[in-house]
């Protein structure tokens, strides 16, 4: 669910915080549950189980100098080790700063009637995470335009039904008030690339571990670049086809060998 490109920024807030406590309480409550239904798969397929009191010994046959028994193995090394991990993951990727933004930009957000706007939040919003995207004027005019537009929103009856902010952006756009607030209309088109901008990143560091393997480390920028594309956009590419990239290639420079039958 975290994951979704269309998660509206209030449920993204809350989704977040309820999946880490789901983690954590199963981290503490779980391994007797877990310990369970392992050792019923394990007999059901005549798994051999191991004395969860017996001492573990290392891969060398050896028991190590601070010996261990299997049930700690199991419970601290892999058990807590893996949950561990997924929080840090979480806490990594949804740190205080990403939280703070998202609840920010949830102030704009037009559901149960705007009852989240706050033009301080807005305000706060502009000044700490899109310095680059509004000049020291805009921000100052920002302010008096967040003040005719709350006014405006919540007397017309146009925005009195409408629920995200995509729909909110279509009809500022749709009743010319988007070039009255266009301030306004700017940071909602900011926040709204927030997943996009967000799903685009992960994908392209998830493809280079796929793309750039340690045989191929010395890969130029450029090739691991376009290689990176048509990775990530492979349905597209999917749709090209193979004579058409051999006219365009042939149609960059003058080659030596000809790469289409029939050429003089």
């Amino acid at each position: 669910m975290l994951q979704c490109i269309s998660q509206d920024i209030v449920n993204a807030i809350d989704a977040v915080s309820n999946t880490k406590e789901i983690i954590q309480k199963f981290r503490e409550n779980g391994w007797s549950g877990l310990l369970e239904k392992v050792k019923r798969f394990c007999e059901q397929r005549d798994i051999e189980i191991p004395d969860m009191n017996g001492v573990r010994r290392s891969s060398r046959g050896r028991a190590p100098n601070n010996p261990v028994t299997w049930e700690h193995h199991y419970r601290v090394d892999i058990f807590y080790g893996t949950i561990d991990c997924i929080l840090q993951e979480l806490g990594f990727r949804f740190n205080e700063d990403a939280i703070e933004l998202l609840k920010l930009s949830s102030s704009l957000d037009p559901r149960r009637g705007y009852e989240l706007f706050s033009i301080d939040d807005i305000c706060k919003l502009v000044e700490k995470y899109y310095p680059a995207d509004f000049s020291s004027q805009d921000k100052l005019h920002l302010k008096y335009q967040l003040e005719l537009y709350e006014l405006d929103i919540r007397k017309s009856a146009h925005f009195q039904h409408v629920e995200t902010l995509p729909e909110l952006c279509q009809l500022l756009s749709k009743t010319g008030k988007s070039a009255i607030y266009y301030l306004v209309d700017r940071l909602i088109r900011l926040i709204l690339t927030l997943p996009v901008s967000t799903a685009t990143s992960e994908r392209a560091f998830s493809a280079m571990k796929i793309v750039k393997t340690r045989l191929r480390n010395k890969m130029e920028d450029d090739f691991l670049s376009s290689s990176l594309i048509m990775f990530i956009e492979r349905e597209i590419a999917q749709s090209f086809d193979v004579d058409s990239i051999i006219d365009e290639f042939d149609l960059m420079k003058t080659r030596r060998s000809q790469l289409k039958i029939g050429c003089k």
